[in-house]
């Protein structure tokens, strides 16, 4: 018996309902006649912000407040305890609308602004935070692979906004992402891959322009990271040198009372011993009083002062001094031997000298 052959899709027929100009994946915008009870129960949410939040959170509270009062939606701003809640209403006709509103909260708390935080409430918008805080132990490695998340003035954020189609926030420990599901998948395994060191953003980047021919061949360098080369010195592995084989054992070291034994100390009384003891902490006590002093006196003495040379004094003016002070010499020996001829008043004899002195200079 041979078996019949198999016809892959024998089974498939037209479907005259199912036509290929209808996009299976659009999301109809809701509308309340689906739901026109409303909600049986109510559902809440509620996330913590941190403190520096709190300021802008209060500016703009009235304008997240309007944007949820539309669609049926009560929020609270506690202060107290530092927290945003959201919850339904009677009025709230869309269930998945709570679900959204948790996400608007999610990221005001993440610093995202509230103009861009809003936008999550279109059907078409989906927001994923993700948290990079854990992916990598060391602080510092930490912050250099965020930045590269960053670029140099934030041209690798702009770059991946534009690539995905989705806007991107670096914030602290967590990356916030706005947009459609295939952005936001693209956005989460290019963050992962740049924190956790397996490539770089701009590697991404580049895969994925270079499907565009226009920019497979543009020079992405000045957007990677430039290291400097460190030549690291090595540590020399120090290694023992090897003694020479013996068989027999190392000599076993002196105990305590062979040392005695040796000195004769073990053959002294106790009252000896004791004597001894107080003799040595004697002398220790002597020398550490003396070395304290000579600290204390240290401080007392004085320190050397810098010899200092006199420059404004040329060698003219010295001559000139040792000239007039051998004129003065002779003028006294002169004196002297005047003096001892006939008693001459001094004031008269350095008066006329002087005198004599002018009239050789005028003469010369």
């Amino acid at each position: 018996m041979n078996p019949k052959p198999r016809h892959k899709g024998k089974h498939d027929k037209p479907k005259p309902w199912d036509d290929p100009s209808i996009d299976h994946w659009k999301i109809e915008k809701f509308d309340p006649s689906w739901n026109e009870s409303g909600l049986l129960e109510v559902s809440s949410f509620s996330t913590l912000f941190p403190q520096y939040r709190e300021k802008y959170l209060q500016e703009c509270w009235p304008i997240v407040k309007g944007a949820l009062k539309e669609h049926g939606i009560a929020c609270e701003l506690n202060l107290v305890e530092g927290s945003m809640t959201v919850s339904t209403t009677m009025k709230t006709k869309d269930p998945y609308i709570i679900v959204k509103a948790r996400d608007l909260i999610k990221l005001l708390s993440r610093s995202v602004p509230a103009p861009q935080a809003v936008k999550i409430l279109n059907d078409e918008m989906h927001c994923d935070i993700i948290k990079i805080g854990s992916m990598v132990r060391n602080k510092d490695r930490f912050v250099k692979r965020r930045q590269y998340l960053v670029g140099p003035n934030s041209s690798t954020l702009k770059a991946l906004e534009i690539l995905t189609g989705c806007y991107i926030l670096v914030q602290g420990n967590t990356v916030a992402a706005m947009g459609s599901f295939k952005g936001l998948k693209q956005v989460r395994r290019i963050v992962e891959d740049c924190i956790q060191n397996k490539m770089h953003p701009l590697h991404h980047i580049k895969r994925e322009l270079a499907k565009n021919p226009a920019l497979a061949s543009e020079n992405w360098d000045r957007f990677l990271p430039q290291f400097k080369k460190k030549n690291v010195k090595q540590k020399k592995v120090k290694t023992k040198e090897k003694k020479p084989y013996t068989p027999f054992p190392p000599p076993q070291p002196p105990s305590k009372i062979d040392q005695q034994l040796e000195s004769g100390e073990y053959f002294l009384s106790d009252k000896k011993k004791l004597a001894k003891q107080w003799e040595e902490k004697q002398v220790k006590q002597a020398e550490k009083v003396a070395e304290n002093k000579k600290k204390r006196e240290e401080a007392f003495v004085p320190p050397e002062e810098p010899k200092r040379h006199n420059q404004d004094v040329s060698n003219v003016d010295k001559d000139d001094v040792t000239a007039m002070a051998s004129s003065l010499k002779k003028k006294a020996k002169e004196f002297r031997k005047q003096k001892s001829i006939d008693k001459i008043d001094a004031e008269e004899f350095i008066a006329g000298s002087s005198k004599t002195s002018k009239k050789k200079s005028k003469k010369l």
